[in-house]
């Protein structure tokens, strides 16, 4: 009979023998980061879990891997934990556990940036709204409640990764911590409990014990042995506080984020793979693509306020996950060249040398083997160089441009010339199924028009406080009598609104709406209105659209109507009724969200109607059903035609919308100049309406063309070929003074009906004689099928 003790032991011991050979350790020095001994450079790429679903997380990551990452960078976002306190959430798209383990599975390393202030255009910061209304409270300073609770979050989820055996000397994929995020912006605000705050910071971090370094983002007085890091768009300036930690740049911004009625900023490929190699250039060792992967902002996440749905970014991939070309394409041979050099890099010496304006050669050497890697830079934004090297050469490099030599023998990258495909996605309707039939009803208002409310107060409240944003919106209600209408047939509501939207109604009829801009949310409500004699109701429905997320003191940022004022002005402009201090009554949201009409599954027994489907109707729930198309290509919704307003699909929140809100109509351009330092006015696109079609152009300066569809779609058409001297931009291409005859017979050859294929952008294969000109080549061409990626322009310079 076994002994079920010694069975048990052996179990155990078993395990904890496999435990402790994965175990990993990571290590630093000012050179680089050190992983069981191996010294590397360390590239990542921001994916933040709740901006997609779970099931995108596998190909998302996979992309991001297939794209040359080393590491996925995420925030844990507290207001989506814990919404209520002491009350926890970790399912479906918020099991961040599952997404660390399907990015170890894929084999990449984790940076956790816990925060739990996370900014991120991310409403309230990632603070959840019920932190506000503690007693005594201040957040991100040196206050005992607001620690408490930071410590709380902090250590619930140390402890969830450490069950999960997710840190490296765990044998998990985490390498990195983060704690606290861009304080040392509004540090300076907070007077001398901001540095006590920080270094309380510090120490709570440290005492969580997780055996990996931790990290603070643009903290200049880290304590030791916190890394401190930078964020921006260009960090090769950038020197840590410590001589002994290594050069970090946490977030390089891709692209820009992008408000309501704002054009869409556009940062180009080019100026990112700049900006990349100037800092490993410069000693980089750590950099992390801020985003990687677009993502959305479902349900009432968005910040701002006024953050659009989309959390765009012009991310190398797009919020459904597609290759965004050529940025994707052109970092990839990035992290491709830079890992060539990476012994190197971490293990060499370095010396450097100008050659004229603003134009360096930096070498890097192993004195051991002698093998040398080199940057030559040129930060000029307007003048090309020619570099002599003497015995190593002459090389051409563009203004604002790096070009990457091994062994000073050939150039294997320049950031400027980019050899990857453009890819051109059209969203296109689906075509199964009947045309959509839509069902309506009204949001019930009887009681909120009345005033009636759930408490009142003899002031205007400030709105997040009393919603701790549970809806978008709040009922501000009160009665005003009237004994002499002669000077009040003819008045003026006067609300004074801090943001960000206002419907107003007087005795049950709706006055109109306002709403402030994205660059100006507070307003001045002012509509005519005729009162009656005796006692006349005043509803004021007031409309969040996010809360703030940066800045000193954030949180306190008003919204609503709080204090007013709030006054009726009759015709004769002296007769002024001031409502700011007289008996308001509060309801918070609509009845149609506490009835939960979005829901198809809850019993809410409402009545939708079928005639008569009305537009422009405020306070209106419009439902419809559809067959889910087949295919695995992204789905979305076109609400064009629509106002502003929130969706659900089965239920679930897919965010707001105002396809209303335009941009403006002037500032955008065809072409996008990307020399010189990158700000988010530069490149921008979508002028005078959203945009559906999303396109981008760049010349390919390689001598091999690669293109590819996805989704296993292959070319079906070659609608543009010509090698010579092609003139035109995408999608409007067209031939220059002279061009191959065989051009389009060369490129139908080698790539239709296939879905992918490469051809030499060189004379002799375009049958030009030996020694003739070199020459250009431009291609367009369509993929078949439904899928949304629909044509890929070229331009191929030999």
């Amino acid at each position: 009979m076994s002994n079920p003790r010694i069975g048990t032991f052996l179990i155990a011991c078993s395990t904890l023998l496999w435990a402790c050979s994965l175990a990993t350790t990571v290590q630093y020095d000012a050179n680089a980061i050190i992983i069981n001994g191996e010294r590397r450079i360390i590239i990542s790429g921001a994916v933040h879990y709740p901006r997609s679903t779970s099931q995108m997380w596998p190909d998302i990551i996979k992309k991001a891997k297939d794209g040359g990452l080393d590491a996925i960078e995420t925030y844990v976002f507290w207001d989506l934990h814990e919404p209520a306190r002491r009350q926890y959430d970790f399912s479906g798209n918020l099991d961040f556990i599952k997404f660390l383990k399907n990015v170890q599975e894929a084999g990449l390393y984790v940076v956790l940036r816990i925060g739990p202030y996370v900014c991120a255009e991310w409403n309230y910061g990632g603070f959840p709204m019920w932190l506000h209304n503690l007693p005594g409270i201040q957040l991100r300073t040196d206050n005992t409640v607001y620690k408490e609770e930071m410590e709380t979050f902090t250590s619930k989820i140390v402890n969830m990764c450490k069950e999960a055996g997710l840190f490296a000397p765990q044998g998990g994929p985490i390498i990195l911590a983060q704690i606290e995020n861009e304080y040392g912006d509004v540090m300076s605000h907070y007077g001398e409990a901001g540095n006590t705050y920080i270094k309380w910071c510090a120490q709570m971090a440290l005492a969580q014990n997780i055996g990996v370094p931790w990290i603070m983002c643009k903290q200049s007085n880290a304590p030791a042995p916190m890394i401190n890091t930078c964020n921006g768009y260009y960090c090769d300036n950038f020197e840590p506080n410590n001589p002994k930690s290594p050069k970090m740049f946490t977030e390089n911004w891709v692209g820009w984020f992008q408000k309501w009625g704002e054009r869409k900023p556009h940062r180009t490929a080019e100026d990112v793979a700049f900006s990349v190699a100037r800092f490993f250039q410069r000693g980089g060792v750590f950099q992390n693509y801020y985003m990687y992967h677009r993502g959305t902002n479902f349900g009432r996440t968005a910040g701002g306020p006024y953050i659009i749905t989309a959390y765009e970014y012009d991310a190398p991939l797009d919020e459904y996950g597609n290759l965004n070309q050529p940025k994707w394409g052109h970092l990839k041979d990035l992290h491709a060249t830079l890992k060539i050099g990476e012994k190197i890099l971490t293990n060499g010496t370095v010396t450097g040398k100008q050659y004229g304006n603003l134009v360096y050669l930096t070498t890097y050497t192993n004195n051991g083997t002698g093998e040398k890697f080199f940057f030559l830079s040129n930060s000029h934004n307007s003048q090309d160089a020619e570099v002599d090297l003497q015995q190593d050469g002459k090389y051409y490099v563009p203004a604002w441009s790096v070009s990457i030599l091994q062994d000073c023998k050939r150039e294997v990258f320049n950031t400027a010339k980019v050899n990857t495909q453009t890819t051109v996605y059209v969203k296109k309707p689906a075509t199964e199924g009947n045309p959509l039939k839509w069902v309506w009803t009204s949001d019930p208002m009887e009681d909120t028009l009345q005033g009636q409310g759930t408490f009142k107060v003899s002031e205007l409240l400030e709105q997040k406080g009393v919603t701790v944003d549970s809806s978008d919106y709040l009922w501000y209600m009160t009665e005003v009598v009237i004994n002499d209408t002669s000077s009040w047939q003819n008045a003026t509501l006067h609300v004074a609104k801090t943001g960000h939207v206002l419907h107003a109604y007087v005795n049950g009829q709706y006055i109109g709406a306002q709403w402030g801009r994205y660059d100006n949310v507070g307003f001045i409500y002012e509509k005519p209105i005729a009162l009656n004699q005796g006692t006349n109701v005043i509803s004021l429905l007031s409309g969040t659209i996010g809360h703030a997320n940066y800045g000193a003191f954030f949180d306190l940022q008003d919204t609503g109507i709080v204090g007013g004022p709030v006054k009726l002005i009759g015709s004769d402009s002296n007769n002024i009724i001031d409502l700011s201090t007289s008996t308001w009554s509060y309801k918070v949201g609509l009845n149609g969200e506490a009835k939960r009409f979005y829901d198809p599954k809850f019993p809410n027994g409402v009545q939708w109607n079928t005639n008569n489907v009305p537009t422009g109707r405020p306070m209106t729930w419009y439902k419809t059903t559809f067959k889910t198309p087949e295919g695995t290509e992204s789905l979305a919704l076109d609400l064009e035609g629509l106002g502003k307003g929130h969706a659900w699909v089965n239920g679930q929140s897919i965010g707001r919308y105002w396809p209303t809100m335009v941009a403006d109509k002037d500032g955008c351009s065809d072409t996008c100049d990307y020399r010189g330092n990158y700000g988010p006015g530069r490149c921008v696109s979508g002028c005078g309406e959203p945009s559906q079609r999303f396109t981008m152009c760049r010349d390919h300066y390689g001598s091999t063309l690669q293109v590819n569809c996805q989704g296993g779609k292959s070319i079906s058409e070659i609608q543009f070929a010509s090698y010579g001297d092609p003139q035109g931009k995408c999608g409007s291409f067209q031939k220059g003074e002279w061009e191959s005859r065989d051009s389009t017979t060369v490129v139908e050859r080698a790539c239709i009906g296939k879905d992918s294929c490469s051809i030499d952008v060189t004379s002799s294969t375009f049958g030009i004689r030996k020694g003739g000109t070199n020459g250009q080549l431009a291609v367009q061409l369509l993929c078949d099928g439904s899928n949304p990626e629909d044509g890929r322009v070229q331009r191929v310079r030999g």
